[in-house]
């Protein structure tokens, strides 16, 4: 009997509908999502704040730009460094000691703001500012391996997904807000509000069960972290996971251009619709990622979803005007989510709990120094050919890339979660009775 065009679009918007049983079934990953989403909100603020302040305080271009340098090396090092204790220590204090740890460097900004002449806030405003990068990087592991912790293996491309929907929403709303607080109030009160923000995360952070450590831990050393490099480097397929975004981004990231591309397109007044278009993009994405749990083939998936992002990229470069150039970057914003949620899947349902942390912090870098090297590739390639021939051939390189890392990982193109080795194990691993 043939289905009717109302059953089929019922199925059709039953499979795109966002899948909220994580939020439904742990109340823990409740906790660590509003804590993340809170202490997101509040660091967007101080993310406007410290270059507003630098600008006013020097006017330099070079001395705004130095911040995000100045945050370069403690992300690299305490990231990894943050996957090794996270394998090793409690990573619910790890996840609170670093929150109670930012929350000081935002009191840190506000007296300097408030206390310091101007001329004593510029160095403040740099050392500061690496120790709030490295304090995030040692969170991020930590909290990513609880949540792997307190859900079931089937709800984590909906964890991620659910994740990249508040983050996306909030890197939208956030920045337009924190640029009306700080223009209006000051730097000193957008730094106040993130303080507010890491007491009421740290309410929900308590609130969290503690999660127990697997019992052959090993300590924390430069030991266990190559230990972890050499775990990734033996399996292709998280080898895959990591090359393939770093590759996206390193190509196709191009938000540095996006100032000149409004002069371009002659819309200097609507710049912030391209900044907004990506996270727009990843936001319907993720409201409608329902159907990647319909998907198996993750390694593939992260392939035509990456080279989605790049041909994006390519296309917006050939619009005429701002309108459609921002339509195609959202495209590429929702393709980029959509390998991200089945990257995620790879690294949560196949990596042993032992590891999550040390494989975190590799994650946390795949994904933070890609857009960084995109900008200045993206800025480079704009010094030769101009902007247009940046962004559209930055994206043509990306899926090239791709391509390739698909070529030469056949074990990553052909990840299968039904039949794959590691993540059978640890299916198997979840099953078994807990031990105390």
């Amino acid at each position: 009997m043939p289905t009717s065009p109302s059953r089929s679009l019922k199925t059709l918007l039953l499979r795109l509908r966002m899948d909220l049983s994580p939020l439904r079934d742990s109340r823990d990953f409740r906790l660590l999502l509003g804590s993340g989403v809170i202490t997101m909100f509040g660091s967007v603020l101080t993310m406007v704040a410290v270059p507003y302040q630098m600008k006013q305080l020097t006017n330099s271009y070079v001395a705004v730009g130095l911040v995000s340098l100045a945050e370069f090396v403690p992300m690299v090092v305490c990231g990894l460094w943050g996957g090794a204790i996270a394998d090793a220590l409690d990573r619910r204090k790890i996840v609170i000691l670093s929150e109670v740890g930012l929350c000081l460097t935002s009191l840190l900004l506000m007296l300097n703001a408030l206390l310091l002449s101007p001329q004593a806030q510029i160095p403040v405003l740099y050392v500061v500012a690496a120790l709030a990068a490295g304090l995030s990087s040692l969170r991020g592991p930590s909290e990513q391996a609880i949540i792997n912790r307190v859900l079931k293996l089937e709800q984590m491309g909906a964890a991620f997904a659910i994740q990249g929907l508040a983050r996306n929403a909030g890197m939208i709303v956030g920045p337009a807000v924190g640029g009306i607080i700080v223009v209006t109030f000051g730097p000193a009160t957008s730094y106040g509000l993130d303080i507010v923000s890491f007491l009421f995360s740290l309410i929900l952070l308590i609130r969290v069960r503690p999660v127990s450590r697997p019992g052959d831990a090993a300590p924390a050393s430069l030991t266990s972290l190559v230990e972890g490099v050499r775990y990734a480097i033996r399996r292709p397929d998280l080898m895959g996971t990591y090359l393939v975004d770093i590759a996206a981004m390193v190509f196709a990231f191009s938000n540095a251009l996006f100032p000149f591309l409004a002069d371009d397109l002659h819309a200097s007044k609507e710049l912030g619709v391209l900044y907004a278009a990506g996270g727009i993009g990843s936001v319907i994405a993720s409201a409608t990622s329902g159907w990647t749990a319909h998907v198996h083939r993750h390694g593939r998936a992260v392939i035509a979803a990456a080279a989605l992002w790049g041909a994006g990229v390519a296309v917006a470069s050939l619009m005429p005007n701002i309108w459609l150039v921002a339509l195609f970057l959202a495209f590429a914003g929702g393709a980029d989510m959509i390998s991200g949620v089945f990257r995620g899947i790879i690294w949560n349902q196949t990596i042993p709990d032992e590891y999550r942390g040390r494989l975190g912090g590799i994650e946390l870098l795949s994904y933070s120094t890609g857009p960084m090297l995109g900008d200045a590739r993206a800025g480079l390639l704009a010094q030769v050919g101009g902007t247009r021939f940046s962004l559209g051939f930055g994206g043509l390189l990306c899926m090239g890339a791709v391509a390739a890392m698909a070529a030469v990982l056949p074990k990553f193109r052909s990840y299968d979660a039904r039949t794959d080795e590691h993540a059978l194990a640890e299916r198997a691993r979840r099953e078994q009775p807990a031990t105390t």
